[in-house]
Formats: C-alpha cells, structure tokens, sequence
C-alpha cells in the first residue's frame, strides 16, 4: 500500500498533466484532501518536486498563501549539456545525480541501460571515497557521461 507521500505525490503529477505542466495549488486544500497536516504537503513539495527532476516550486505562505509548481521540459538538446552540467555544479550526491538520470530517461533521452549503468557508476558503493571528494568525483563523471550520451548518438 502507497504511503501518504507517494498518494499525494501522484494526485500533483496527475493534476500537473492535466493542466499542462503548470498548477497553482494550496497547501490546507490538499492536506484537507488527503486528511494530513500542511507540512506534510511541505515535504512531499520539498523532497519529490525539484529542479533536479524538472520541476520550479514557488511559494507564499500566509492566509493567502499557494504553492505554484512547473514543470520544466527539456526543450533543446545541444543546451542540455550546459543546462545539467550548470545544474550539477562542482559535486552532487547520489539522490541529486539519480535524480537528473531519471530526469533524462523520462525525457527519453537515456535508454534504460544507460541510466541504469550512469546510476551504478554513481552510486556510493562504487565510489568509495570520503564524501567532499566522492560528491565531486559523482559530479565529473555524470557532466563526461551525459557528454558522452549527448554528443555521440
């Protein structure tokens, strides 16, 4: 059984697809509707809606208060290069890089083997160094294989 987190997680995106990749939601509305606390809405907006995964969150809080969430497309590929390596900076760990690899298989620009493969190579068990230098080893090799997959096919 999905969790409270993951129904309201898919109640956004469904809402989101909807409206064609722009919605402007309140926080005691869906909290009412899934019978939860506000900062539960917080979390679930905080953790799964990032720009890592393609999305802008903009929020007021207060009487009026709303939370206005975008989905970003990726619209042209010789720009993807730049826009995720401005995006992964100088180091990243391994949710912020598994979060841009599934980004870019679910814009279909990486098969599953290769983000299956980007992960591995990314995750914390093959990279066993002490953190400052394991996040930014991450952060090299994810900028040289999005290189690599972007610019050879």
């Amino acid at each position: 059984m999905a969790n409270i987190s993951d129904l309201v997680e898919t109640y956004i995106k469904e809402i989101l697809h909807e409206s064609d990749g722009f919605l402007e939601i309140q926080r005691n509305d869906i909290a009412s509707k899934f019978n939860c606390v506000p900062s539960q809405i917080n979390y679930v907006i905080q953790t799964r809606f990032t720009i890592e995964k393609g999305y802008i969150v903009e929020s007021k809080r207060g009487g009026g208060g709303y939370i206005r969430i975008r989905k970003v497309k990726i619209e042209n590929e010789p720009y993807i290069y730049q826009q995720m390596a401005n995006l992964i900076g100088d180091q990243i760990n391994q949710q912020g890089a598994y979060d841009i690899i599934e980004r870019l298989f679910e814009e279909e620009i990486l098969t599953e083997r290769e983000a299956r493969l980007m992960m591995t190579a990314t995750s914390k068990e093959i990279l066993r160094f002490e953190i400052p230098i394991r996040d930014h080893l991450r952060a090299e090799l994810l900028k040289a294989m999005i290189s690599v997959l972007l610019f050879t096919k």
